[in-house]
């Protein structure tokens, strides 16, 4: 399941968000974000877990979390209208 982290404080890396998940399951992969020209975070990453009951108990347990004093939004990622 593909989930959407939004809200993160712009300090926040995609190290740390990856350390936040792992301890609800497996992550398959994690993409922070980055300003194209400033390569400064914009605040919102993507991030892959396979086990589709991991991904809601990580939904359910860190959607409200505070995070480096932001309080960060998770929920699963819509796919992408062509």
């Amino acid at each position: 399941m593909k989930l959407l982290i939004r809200n993160l404080a712009r300090s926040t890396t995609e190290e740390d968000v990856r350390i936040l998940f792992v301890k609800y399951g497996t992550v398959l992969s994690c993409d922070l974000v980055l300003d194209k020209d400033t390569a400064a975070s914009k605040g919102f990453a993507f991030l892959e877990m396979p086990n589709q009951g991991e991904a809601k108990a990580a939904i359910k347990n860190l959607n409200g979390k505070d995070v480096a004093k932001s309080k960060i939004r998770v929920k699963k990622a819509e796919k992408k209208k062509a």
